[in-house]
């Protein structure tokens, strides 16, 4: 099972957007995937499902989580790094089996000129920890506000070309 997480709980954002097309061009090259959207975590997280607690709010998430076998993480740049959402979710998520050996692709994104490579750097670090295996390529989407057409479509031939490649190598990964 491969699932996308829009690394965010920010409503009406870019990460959920390109979290979307990414679903898309995987289901044009025949491959069905999810999409978690981290705005779907129960809102007393914090509370309800660190530290070996487990909420009902929080259990149907944990079995996609454990039922996935590709995860695509779509990160926005959020003060240098990645959302702190991202990270108490991964902290809220059982381990060993919610990562372990199991494969990723990171896409960051920013409205920046960098496309939230430091993030990207950051959040590869903490994957390695988790024994998550991480594909070499990642992507690093510069002014994303910048990068869609009105419907929600990228459509700068340079970006659309490395998606597709990222997605190609995804699929093989």
């Amino acid at each position: 099972m491969i699932t996308i997480v829009s690394a965010t709980n920010r409503p009406g954002s870019s990460t959920l957007k390109v979290a979307q097309f990414y679903q898309k061009q995987l289901k044009e090259k025949g491959l069905d995937a999810g999409i978690l959207s981290l705005s779907q975590l129960p809102a007393n997280l914090i509370e309800s499902d660190l530290y070996g607690k487990r909420s009902a709010a929080f259990e149907p998430i944990q079995q996609v989580v454990t039922q996935t076998e590709k995860f695509l993480f779509i990160i926005p740049e959020y003060n240098g790094s990645f959302p702190g959402v991202l990270k108490t979710f991964i902290d809220a998520c059982s381990f060993p089996e919610s990562f372990y050996e199991k494969k990723a692709a990171l896409t960051g994104i920013s409205s920046g000129k960098y496309g939230n490579i430091r993030g990207i750097d950051h959040f590869t670090g903490v994957c390695h920890y988790l024994h998550l295996n991480v594909m070499s390529l990642k992507l690093h989407i510069a002014a994303i506000n910048k990068e869609f057409d009105e419907n929600s479509n990228f459509f700068k031939p340079d970006t659309l070309q490395f998606v597709n490649e990222q997605i190609d190598k995804f699929i093989v990964f």
